[in-house]
């Protein structure tokens, strides 16, 4: 019965989950190189970042819907930035938390401070903002529930379908997919997290 609507919302939160950690983790990583270089003005934005980051999904869903209407630019812009904070932070720690022997030696060879980034603090940092992106997606699967709260699909349709006639099975119908979605995303994040990280540092998990 509810098949086909099933897959069609199943592709639209998808879409929706996609679009907005792409453009979220395009957004964290460059905000989080930059904050690394300007230690002084991250200890100003990254607190009134997370303070920015309490505010309720649906309130800024609800403000961006009456500037720009009932168009899925609403959902991906409110979104990507959702899902830009644990990418910023994690960006921004871990290349932060690369030890200065590693800068130095890098220094020595004669690598500008751009090679240094690109060839050392990130490769070295990947683990821990791959660690971020995971973190982002899962939350922006759950996220793109509101979607369906100002009539732009997902499977969050059928959740505020299931409350409004008191309907469990109508509930369970768009949390079941959302939740395998998640897991499904973690899993494949998690494996993307073992490519990215040097071997060094594997085998020194792996010794502990």
């Amino acid at each position: 019965m509810y098949g086909m609507s099933l897959l069609r919302n199943i592709g639209i939160h998808l879409m929706y989950v996609l679009v907005s950690v792409t453009f979220g983790f395009i957004l964290g990583l460059t905000l989080g190189i930059l904050l690394s270089r300007a230690p002084k003005y991250s200890k100003i934005i990254l607190p009134i970042l997370s303070v920015f980051n309490t505010i309720p999904g649906i309130v800024f869903i609800g403000i961006l819907f009456l500037y720009l209407g009932m168009v899925p630019m609403t959902v991906i812009i409110a979104l990507s930035i959702y899902a830009m904070f644990p990418i910023l932070k994690n960006t921004y720690v871990g290349i932060t938390n690369v030890e200065q022997r590693y800068v130095e030696a890098a220094r020595g060879c004669g690598m500008s401070n751009r090679q240094i980034l690109f060839r050392v603090e990130l490769p070295l940092a990947m683990p821990t903002i791959i660690g971020g992106l995971r973190m982002a997606t899962i939350y922006t699967v759950s996220w793109t529930v509101l979607a369906a709260m100002i009539g732009l699909g997902g499977l969050g349709e059928f959740i505020y379908q299931g409350i409004n006639i008191n309907r469990n099975d109508m509930i369970l119908l768009g949390a079941i997919p959302a939740a395998v979605l998640a897991i499904l995303l973690g899993v494949l994040i998690d494996l993307l997290q073992r490519k990215v990280t040097p071997r060094g540092i594997r085998k020194e998990e792996k010794s502990r």
